[in-house]
């Protein structure tokens, strides 16, 4: 079955009084072999129930949840979930079925996209799930499969450039809560630590997490496709316990080998309708595999290599062989293929000359014309300043909620970061499995080593930037309700603010004698910073446009009076 657009699977998840989540209805089936209601599911979707059905919503009448899944059948595409949860009194129901025996049902409906347009479809599936809801008989399908029509035929030329894909991500709702510690989450993902985020109920949480990294130019339009790498445990048994096994030492982790998948790249905003930016070699694909090759064995496609666990890694470790490399063995290791390698890169250098896109310090609000390019190590498209940063690649995981059941993810010697978001307390407990906490409700960021505080200690330069956004969000809050255009002050408005700070960061590394102007970011957070993966695959590629752009600080300047005010009014809030 071939997909007419980004949406995969309309899927229905319940909970049975004796076999707890599982999968009642998927359109089209998830194994093409076997029919809608089919319970089996994909053996790399095997969490799907437990992320749809979120742990703890029966505490809630409903509920909303994000949810990443790895790919499938070789392709390296991330895939993103929403699902909207319901539940309703048996009683209510005007058909009920014999294996209804509580006195409420619980049930999720889900989408799963090849976009990462979680507002957007957030908004039409809860009109669906209450419409479904309403007809108080879960055996009227109908309006499910019209919904999976309609994804498709209304979502089929979207663009992922544009206000559309922040639907619902408010960065100013973000500063009024946690105010100057936004730059500390900002920067905690720069140096790819392990951040886990907890909230109750899951929309607070996976709302949050979303949005902070929403500050990052790019990284949801086009910095998620490897973020959800993972391999799921073979076996439940397995799942059940919450003891850190061992792992083993001859597991492999899915990379991408660039030089392949950007062949088949197209040369601008990735849209729906067209070349998939992440096609293969082989030309033209359609979003989903073919079912002869779901349905059988492992894809043997070119474009995925398997990379073995380095033998000296350890649970306690997040550094890995990948993530040591040198960034010319990084670039020699891409390239040796020949001609075609050779290809890509000079049509990546002949994009970036001939565009002629005005280029501002201050960067302006998202107009979606962007010129995009295939990163030839990252795997990301890429714009003219190297954006996204690749953050979330070969290891390092973006979970916006994570089932009690993948805990093992944690520890798992394959991932060497994540920015996860948990529901469950007993993710909160195991403080020796994240580098940071961040509890949403209290705006709290717990950062467990002393040594990573100190790294992400704000100079004074940074505290002026903070300030400036929190004063400029809370001065004009009430204009900014009132007519929702306001830009100072608004969504857009501070993603450009954080855009500005780290092109600023970017172009000040670049900058010969530059000790002073990175004082001003931090010494020592941009020492550790360039140790890390990103940091690495974007400086082993040359981004011209940057030397247009102030290598210094936004906010540098002399120190006074007011900054020591500032600087005590941080410590009091630390």
């Amino acid at each position: 079955m071939e997909t007419r657009g980004p949406v995969l699977h309309i899927v229905v998840v319940g909970f049975h009084h004796k076999k707890g989540c599982q999968v009642e209805f998927s359109y089209p089936p998830l194994k093409p072999a076997e029919g809608h209601d089919s319970q089996s599911l994909p053996e790399e979707w095997k969490y799907l129930p437990f992320l749809a059905l979120p742990d703890g919503a029966h505490n809630y009448q409903e509920d909303t949840v994000f949810f990443h899944l790895p790919p499938r059948c070789g392709d390296r595409t991330t895939v993103y979930g929403v699902s909207c949860y319901r539940q309703i009194e048996a009683k209510a129901l005007k058909v009920r079925q014999a294996d209804i025996t509580r006195e409420t049902v619980q049930k999720s409906v889900c989408v799963l996209s090849q976009l990462p347009l979680y507002g957007l479809l957030q908004a039409k599936l809860q009109l669906i799930t209450h419409a479904y809801f309403e007809e108080k008989d879960f055996s009227q399908i109908s309006i499910l499969k019209e919904l999976y029509d309609h994804m498709n035929s209304s979502l089929g030329n979207t663009s992922l450039e544009g206000s559309q894909v922040y639907l619902g991500l408010s960065p100013r709702d973000l500063v009024l809560h946690f105010r100057h510690k936004v730059l500390i989450l900002f920067k905690l993902i720069l140096l790819e630590k392990k951040v886990l985020f907890y909230i109750s109920p899951v929309n607070r949480l996976v709302g949050a997490l979303m949005t902070v990294l929403s500050l990052f130019p790019g990284m949801i339009e086009h910095g998620l496709t490897d973020c959800s790498h993972y391999r799921p445990r073979k076996s439940i048994s397995e799942d059940a316990g919450l003891q850190e096994n061992t792992p083993h030492l001859d597991d492999s982790v899915s990379t991408a080998d660039t030089s392949d998948t950007t062949l088949g790249m197209g040369k601008g905003g990735r849209k729906v309708a067209g070349d998939h930016s992440l096609d293969t070699q082989k030309g033209s694909v359609p979003f989903s595999p073919s079912e002869k090759t779901c349905n059988g064995a492992q894809s043997s496609n070119s474009a995925v290599q398997r990379l073995k666990v380095p033998s000296r890694a350890s649970p306690a470790s997040s550094e890995s062989d990948w993530e040591t490399l040198d960034p010319s063995i990084l670039e020699e290791s891409n390239l040796k293929e020949g001609e075609r390698e050779n290809t890509a890169s000079e049509q990546a250098e002949n994009l970036l000359s001939a565009e002629s896109l005005p280029i501002t310090v201050q960067p302006q609000a998202n107009t979606g014309h962007a010129v995009l390019v295939p990163g030839l190590i990252s795997g990301l498209e890429e714009d003219q300043y190297g954006m996204p940063l690749a953050i979330f690649t070969k290891g390092y995981l973006c979970l916006p909620y994570m089932a009690l059941q993948q805990h093992h993810l944690l520890s798992d010697v394959a991932v060497r970061g994540f920015v996860a978001g948990a529901t469950n307390i007993l993710f909160r407990q195991q403080k020796h499995l994240s580098d940071a906490i961040v509890e949403i409700e209290d705006a709290h960021v717990q950062i467990h080593d002393p040594e990573l505080r100190k790294i992400l200690n704000p100079t004074t330069a940074d505290l002026r930037f903070a300030d400036y956004l929190v004063k400029h969000v809370t001065e004009n809050r009430d204009d900014v309700f009132l007519d929702g255009t306001g830009w100072e002050g608004g969504d857009e408005w501070i993603r450009a603010q954080f855009s500005a700070y780290l092109h600023a960061l970017l172009a000040a590394v670049l900058q010969p004698d530059n000790e002073k102007t990175l004082s001003d970011f931090g010494t020592v957070f941009v020492a550790a910073w360039k140790n890390t993966h990103n940091y690495r695959v974007w400086n082993s590629n040359k981004h011209p446009a940057l030397a247009e752009v102030n290598s210094s600080h936004p906010f540098q300047g002399q120190y006074s009076v007011s900054d020591v005010k500032l600087r005590l009014s941080h410590i009091s809030l630390v």
